[in-house]
């Protein structure tokens, strides 16, 4: 039988952040509609995302999973071509674990990169990886000689450029999101041209794509910055809600040697983020054996009935607490190898409920603003109809790259998973209290991940993101043709 580790233990008690739907439609790869391996298109297929609210009829489909980085470049290259025939935009994607259509774009062609190839250089710390790939392989061909990625998503079912093109982040400290380990990106425009990006060539289009949604071109290839894998021990620190954003920058000052880090607080009604656990990860002493990358395997699905009882008791919620923040953390060592860390997938929360779905939220606020925004949402979160089942806390330092960065200082970015009602109403509540959520966050200069719904209002958009108009020119004065386009473009960019 598998070990059980620490963060699985954890997540039998808790869940990882992120939705059962994300993770159901990133194992399916493809999700709602066909798509042929190969080259071989499917014709006027319906798509989704993780929202399982964004039902998008296309008019191709193609999965594009060639481990020859020649052959991917002319497939795509086919495939922009075609569609410039046709007419028809094209969104490039992964896992399409977005939840509001930026992955996907009605009557557009829809590439879905898979797989793929990995060339590390261990002396420089670095590594070139195909654009599709999972970060559960990638995760497993550097574990083989000793690295790992340097940031990450948290969870391992994702397409690398996605990351990049989200510019998601995760829990190793003290850097920003992923995309500013990544060197260099290989893309191709819409006119085929295949330009190497970085901050010293095509600097413009590296920033721009850095959290763009593959509004600028395909990315088909990215050089990104590794370290070494080694094992983790983890210390566990009770925190009231109010101060632990502040206790997270207090802690990473204080000691340079912790490598991963995140926190949780306890969403029951009754005590709203009253309670706070910081989980900090620091190197051991015996670093001779490191064992291979594992995961939580079978516990997370043994955590899916505790997680889901959730809706509805606070009872529940109570005993999940005492599990995550007093029990769990008693009942191994809890050391793991950075990469087991990070081998997690999205949890299969999915309770079969045809009623419900997921739905993420992320708010960006600075440390010292963190006891604001624990006041906001008791405020303004309990009086909504909708189910909070788990918070997670990160870090992230100051985004110089990109145009749309939502970490313009060091911020604590807090993950909210929540379960909503799949009905007008739902709809219509979840719209409200984002909106509500949003505008109170932006007053305490804090901003919003742009990859959820999208109930933002625009004015919400240009508060949070100030370069948005710088990003909307470039998208017009680059992509003339207007060629990729999604749900981003669509509801928002092209309205600017």
């Amino acid at each position: 039988m598998r070990k059980l580790t620490r963060r699985a233990l954890l997540f039998a008690a808790g869940a990882a952040a992120g939705g059962y739907a994300a993770y159901r439609l990133g194992h399916e790869s493809i999700g709602f509609g066909e798509a042929f391996p190969g080259g071989t298109p499917s014709a006027d297929a319906m798509l989704n995302d993780a929202s399982l609210l964004s039902p998008t009829r296309v008019a191709r489909h193609i999965l594009l999973s060639d481990d020859r980085r020649d052959a991917l470049v002319e497939a795509v290259r086919r495939e922009l071509l075609e569609a410039e025939n046709a007419g028809r935009a094209v969104v490039a994607s992964a896992a399409r674990h977005s939840m509001g259509a930026q992955s996907l774009q009605a009557d557009g062609t829809v590439l879905t990169l898979d797989k793929g190839w990995l060339d590390a250089d261990t002396a420089a710390g670095t590594c070139r990886v195909s654009a599709g790939m999972r970060w559960s392989e990638l995760i497993e061909r550097l574990d083989a000689i000793g690295f790992s990625p340097k940031v990450m998503q948290s969870n391992h079912d994702f397409g690398v450029a996605s990351t990049f093109s989200v510019n998601a982040h995760g829990w190793p400290v003290p850097w920003s999101a992923f995309g500013t380990t990544v060197r260099s990106i290989e893309m191709l425009l819409a006119d085929g041209t295949l330009l190497t990006c970085s901050r010293t060539e095509n600097a413009e289009l590296f920033k721009l794509a850095m959290g763009g949604y593959g509004l600028f071109g395909v990315i088909v290839e990215l050089e990104i910055e590794i370290v070494p894998n080694r094992n983790l021990a983890p210390t566990f620190e009770h925190v009231a809600g109010e101060e632990l954003g502040k206790r997270f920058i207090e802690t990473l000052k204080a000691d340079p040697t912790v490598e991963m880090a995140y926190g949780r607080l306890d969403v029951a009604i009754d005590r709203f983020f009253e309670s706070g656990l910081l989980i900090s990860y620091r190197p051991t002493a015996d670093q001779a054996v490191i064992p291979p990358a594992s995961g939580s395997g079978f516990v997370s699905h043994v955590a899916a009935k505790v997680f889901r009882e959730q809706v509805g008791s606070d009872r529940v919620k109570h005993v999940r607490w005492m599990l995550e923040s007093s029990i769990s953390p008693a009942l191994t060592s809890g050391i793991a190898t950075r990469n087991s860390l990070m081998n997690e997938p999205v949890a299969t929360l999915d309770d079969g409920d045809p009623d419900r779905t997921d739905i993420l939220h992320e708010y960006f606020v600075a440390p010292e603003r963190f006891a604001d925004f624990v006041r906001i949402c008791r405020e303004v979160i309990p009086s909504s109809y909708q189910e909070l089942l788990n918070i997670t806390l990160r870090f992230v330092d100051t985004d110089h790259d990109s145009v749309l960065a939502y970490a313009t200082v060091p911020r604590i970015a807090a993950v909210m998973l929540f379960s909503q009602e799949m009905s007008v109403r739902g709809e219509e509540d979840m719209a409200r209290m984002t909106r509500a959520l949003i505008d109170r966050v932006t007053e305490i200069g804090g901003s919003y991940y742009l990859p959820y719904r999208p109930h933002p209002t625009l004015d919400q958009l240009r508060r949070a993101y100030p370069r948005v108009g710088e990003f909307a020119e470039a998208k017009r004065r680059l992509d003339p043709d207007l060629r990729f386009q999604n749900g981003f473009w669509t509801n928002y960019i092209s309205k600017i």
